[in-house]
C-alpha cells in the first residue's frame, strides 16, 4: 500500500508521513525495527534517565510515550478497519507521560515492550487488505485513513528517534 494522499489525514500527520523514507507500507514497517533496535540498545540504562531541559521527558519516558501512541493509534486504525462509526477520543500524551512512571522501570524492559507491541501492529496490518487500509474514521475532530494510521506510527518512531540522537546525545 503506497504513502496516503494528504486529503486522507489532517495536515499536522504530515511531519512523522514526511519521515518514511518507504513508499510501501509492509517495506516501512519491515525495514524500521533491525535500526530502531539496534539505536534503542545502544541507549544505557544512565543516559535512559537523561533530560535535555529541565522540562522535557527523559528518553525512557520518550520510549514510553512512543509506546503508548503506537498503541493508541492501532486502536484507532483496527476501529476504523471495523467500521466502527464512533469519533474516537483525543489523548494528552502530557497526561500519559506524567503518570506513566515510565523512570521507574528498566530500560531493557521499556524496549522489549515495544518490540511486543510493534510485533502486534505488524500482525495486525499484515492481515489488512487495501480496501481495509483505505477506511477511514474520525479521531480527535479529523479524519484519516487507516493506512495513514500505519505510516504515522513508522514516522511517530522516526521522529522520536531523531529527537534523541539530536537532543539528548548529539549525534
Amino acid at each position: 500500500m503506497p504513502k496516503p494522499a494528504n486529503t486522507n489525514y489532517p495536515g499536522f500527520f504530515q511531519r512523522y508521513i514526511s519521515q518514511v523514507k518507504e513508499d510501501d507500507l509492509k517495506t516501512a514497517f519491515k525495514n524500521q525495527m533491525p535500526a530502531a533496535e539496534i539505536f534503542l540498545e545502544s541507549v544505557n540504562e544512565v543516559l535512559s534517565c537523561k533530560k535535555y531541559a529541565e522540562d522535557k521527558w527523559t528518553i525512557k519516558e520518550v520510549l514510553q510515550h512512543i509506546i503508548d501512541a503506537e498503541r493508541i493509534f492501532t486502536y484507532r486504525a483496527l476501529c476504523f478497519a471495523r467500521k466502527d462509526q464512533n469519533a474516537l477520543p483525543s489523548f494528552d500524551e502530557n497526561g500519559y507521560a506524567l503518570n506513566s512512571k515510565a523512570n521507574d522501570r528498566e530500560w531493557q524492559n521499556l524496549i522489549s515492550e515495544f518490540i511486543a507491541v510493534r510485533k502486534s501492529t505488524e500482525y495486525l496490518f499484515d492481515s489488512f487488505n487495501d480496501e481495509t487500509l483505505n477506511s477511514t474514521g474520525k479521531a480527535s475532530d479529523y479524519m484519516i485513513s487507516v493506512s495513514a494510521l500505519g505510516f504515522v506510527i513508522i514516522g511517530h518512531v522516526n521522529h522520536h528517534i531523531r529527537i534523541i540522537q539530536e537532543r539528548y546525545i548529539g549525534v
